[in-house]
């Protein structure tokens, strides 16, 4: 580990992705992400059924019998276990988990476990909170507004006011996170940008769904949003290698990255709302009728309310960018 000063982005991926890195570290994380923070696949099966419905709606809009599904940041393949549960029988899948780690241990064998997303499928590509990982710079406005790259040491966290911005990264902000008054910071999201068309780019038809913390230019967040996580608990970002390292997506610069397609952007509320998760109360005569299904049934209610609750899941971005003829 160095203890020269360095950008937020080179630190971020050293502390992230090197040999003894946060994700590839079997002591510091021995569990994966799902040891350190909760996401909407850990919340409840629900999210995981959801996603099946949307991968047999996106096989019958390509009129496809057989759909790949590509889970970018597949985690330890939780996602994936739970759509293969779920998916309609008579609908063939083939799964890709893509995600730096090694194969975990009794994984499903159908899984095809890879770095890089699989070029030329048809079907579903889910990032479910993998944008956020994808690490970047970080700017912020000096004393005469000048918008400065922040240095980072890695042992501490300590910062310091790097060179101007220049080249892509300035003109990145100055249309997506334009800063003027001093003090105010951004993450210069053009790497995910980057990420995002790459991943776009490797499908030949259907659905490209990116789900994670997100903001939109107009209301950007003044001073950032890097933060770090360790245990379950949110702490202070450190790029030694010890706590995830995160920062919310600027969701419209990656869907006007793309080039090819459609792009729509909403929040997980309203998408899981299309997809049937609502987290009404069922009626109270169920109660009486079937109380062991009035049960189950409440239960699922709370489910579905965490992952759709204002103020927390349900404020997720989805950006579904759509590929091909016939998609909807």
């Amino acid at each position: 580990m160095t203890e020269e000063w360095q950008g937020w982005r080179e630190a971020a991926q050293t502390a992230l992705y090197g040999d003894e890195g946060f994700y590839r570290s079997p002591v510091r994380s021995p569990d994966g992400p799902a040891g350190h923070f909760r996401t909407s696949v850990h919340a409840s099966p629900l999210f995981a059924r959801a996603v099946a419905a949307l991968l047999a709606r996106t096989a019958a809009e390509l009129g496809v019998g057989t759909v790949d599904l590509v889970d970018v940041g597949a985690g330890r393949g939780e996602l994936l276990t739970g759509v293969l549960a779920a998916v309609p029988e008579g609908l063939e899948v083939i799964p890709y988990g893509v995600e730096v780690t090694a194969r975990p241990p009794g994984l499903d064998p159908r899984i095809v476990w890879c770095a890089e997303p699989p070029r030329g499928v048809t079907g579903l590509l889910f990032a479910n909170e993998w944008l956020d990982n994808v690490p970047v710079e970080v700017a912020e406005a000096d004393g005469d507004g000048v918008a400065r790259y922040v240095q980072v040491r890695s042992p501490d966290g300590a910062e310091r006011p790097g060179p101007p911005v220049t080249g892509a990264d300035a003109e990145w902000l100055e249309r997506w996170w334009p800063l003027s008054a001093p003090g105010e910071r951004a993450e210069i999201g053009l790497p995910r940008d980057l990420a995002w068309a790459r991943a776009v780019g490797s499908l030949e038809a259907g659905l490209a769904v990116a789900v994670d913390y997100a903001h939109v230019r107009g209301r950007r967040p003044p001073f950032g949003t890097l933060t770090g996580f360790r245990g379950g608990r949110e702490v202070h970002p450190v790029p030694d290698g010890s706590c995830d390292l995160t920062a919310h997506v600027a969701l419209d610069a990656c869907a006007a990255a793309v080039t090819r397609g459609v792009a729509e952007l909403t929040d997980q509320r309203a998408a899981l709302g299309r997809l049937g998760v609502f987290g009404d109360r069922p009626p109270l005569g169920l109660a009486a009728s079937d109380p062991a299904g009035y049960l189950r049934a409440l239960s699922a209610a709370g489910e579905a309310a965490e992952l759709t609750a204002r103020g927390g899941l349900g404020d997720f971005g989805w950006l579904l960018h759509r590929v091909g003829a016939g998609l909807r």
